[in-house]
């Protein structure tokens, strides 16, 4: 497979940030703290999935103290339709309980102590900080290592070295560049049938329609 030229990383980021300069997140989330949690479950479990378990968990634990308290197997009821809900309940809580005794009830807004909260990885950090607060960060999900593998853009095999080189290539707008190649990636781009020749707009930059997966 060939990788993109420098002109066509160029283009790409051009089309990349006309298409998509005000996308957003699909989670649901009204504050930081509803934001870790949504991003959290999100983690090998669709958005669409993740949008209808929050409300009712939301409500029973609308903040890190109630969260910290909470009764871990009632947790787990509110989430098991979660892939991996067993050890994501215990994850929020605990991250919950680190919020509370550690960052006095406020979600630390950085990857350094972000990373710190259990369950949350470089990738959940990253996507917390992109979207709360435009950060100019990227986070490689299944999604974007698929998109930048057929675009040319990395030929890396995890998701963290894929995130090390876009950062590397693309430089500037990451947030608005993330969040357009997770929307490009699950509408257009799809694993199966990607929609190439009705709705794709990269097409003349497509190095292969293989699917890809990070180890």
């Amino acid at each position: 497979m060939k990788l993109a030229t420098k002109k066509e990383i160029q283009e790409i980021h051009k089309i990349f940030i006309e298409h998509y300069s005000d996308a957003v997140t699909e989670l649901h989330y009204s504050n930081a703290y509803e934001l870790v949690i949504a991003v959290a479950l999100s983690a090998q479990c669709t958005d669409k999935r993740v949008n209808l378990i929050t409300p009712e968990l939301f409500r029973k634990y609308p903040d890190v103290y109630a969260l910290a308290d909470a009764d871990i197997d009632d947790v787990k009821k509110l989430i098991n339709s979660c892939s991996f809900f067993n050890n994501k309940a215990v994850n929020i809580v605990n991250m919950a309980k680190r919020v509370v005794e550690v960052y006095n009830g406020e979600i630390p807004l950085n990857e350094k102590d972000l990373v710190t909260l259990a369950g949350v990885g470089q990738k959940t950090a990253n996507v917390v900080m992109i979207e709360y607060t435009g950060a100019n960060l990227m986070a490689v999900d299944t999604h974007v290592f698929r998109v930048s593998h057929r675009l040319g853009l990395s030929k890396d095999d995890t998701a963290l070295k894929t995130e090390a080189t876009l950062v590397k290539k693309f430089k500037n707008d990451l947030h608005a560049l993330h969040q357009g190649m997770v929307l490009f990636g699950r509408y257009i781009c799809t694993a199966k049938n990607p929609k190439c020749d009705t709705e794709c707009f990269l097409k003349e930059f497509c190095k292969t329609t293989e699917s890809f997966k990070a180890k």
